[in-house]
């Protein structure tokens, strides 16, 4: 990106790079004006104050590579210093690298680590990142994992190719599968789970998902592969991408996640604490997707956390 000023108080000329093609003027305009509330960039493209080429757009106008963008002078409050996580979460998630080339980078990220800041959290994945890696023009989320969720997460390194992988999710074009420990013993072989998911409030503020018939459109498979004791072991296969889908879905079956305390049973958890399993047991072990142009698709493995391995092992040993 070059620009002729660099001062917010004077008019900039921005010159849009190949990797930021495609974007729209309004989400171009908040990324680089920090701290600029939304009302005041749409007021400045309403009144044609933003021009690409020397013409008025609309904010949902996609940007070009080679485009100019002339933005006019604003004076913003300077953005309060972003917190930094402790230089020792950077160098862990360096060796939690599955896989990386020119576009892609897949970390199998630690349980407990959010994906980004936000909530009360001052910091995540994609921010520990940022400061491993400064000299990375582009590093997205591809998707999220809840923070107590643990296993594979993409991350872009090009624009372009984040908006491959995301028509990828619409489309059900992208294979993942997970690892969850059920309560209780699921019978039959095979569940696939096509309640519809809505997203709502609690009185308190805290926000849950359910489902209703008035929600999104989901689906989950359910493969059983041990049942130790009074716990179930499956691959669980999202063909959507709901917010808490695995959860909410498994909730629905009657046999909630191990160790969730959002949608489990708080009795049942406390009961595999001694076992070992103290936190939320699903992970994410597979992804298959086949890149643009490749004939091969990419397939990764990721094995479960060693603290999840150690507790079904310690369940095993405890059954007669």
């Amino acid at each position: 990106m070059t620009s002729d000023q660099g001062a917010q108080a004077s008019v900039r000329l921005l010159t849009v790079p190949e990797d930021v093609a495609g974007q729209r003027i309004d989400n171009f305009l908040l990324t680089q004006l920090k701290g600029a509330p939304r009302t005041l960039v749409y007021r400045i493209l309403r009144k044609g104050e933003v021009r690409v080429n020397k013409g008025r757009i609309a904010p949902d106008y996609r940007l070009q590579a080679g485009d100019v963008v002339r933005v006019p002078p604003l004076r913003l409050p300077e953005p309060a210093a972003a917190a930094q996580p402790a230089p020792g979460v950077a160098r862990d998630l360096a060796s939690r690298v599955v896989y990386e080339d020119d576009g892609l980078l897949v970390l199998d990220k630690p349980a407990g680590l959010a994906v980004h800041g936000g909530s009360g959290v001052a910091w995540g994945v994609i921010e520990a990142l940022r400061v491993l890696r400064p000299e990375a023009p582009f590093l997205e989320l591809v998707h999220r994992l809840d923070r107590d969720t643990s296993g594979l997460l993409m991350i872009a390194k090009k624009r372009s190719l984040l908006r491959e992988l995301h028509t990828h999710l619409r489309e059900a074009r992208m294979e993942k599968v997970y690892v969850a420990l059920l309560a209780g013993r699921l019978k039959g072989a095979t569940h696939r789970v096509t309640a519809a998911l809505d997203k709502t409030s609690l009185p308190s503020g805290e926000r849950i998902v359910r489902v209703s018939r008035d929600g999104k459109e989901a689906a989950t498979e359910f493969r059983v592969l041990e049942r130790i004791g009074n716990t179930t072991l499956v691959e669980a296969r999202p063909e959507t991408g709901r917010t808490h889908q695995i959860r909410v879905h498994a909730q629905y079956l009657g046999h909630p996640l191990v160790g969730d305390e959002k949608y489990g049973n708080d009795d049942f958890n406390k009961r595999m604490r001694p076992f070992g399993i103290t936190r939320l047991f699903l992970h994410a072990r597979d992804l298959r997707i086949r890149m643009g142009g490749t004939t091969k698709p990419l397939e990764l493995h990721c094995p479960l956390e060693a603290d999840l391995e150690a507790g079904l092992e310690q369940l095993r040993h405890a059954q007669p």
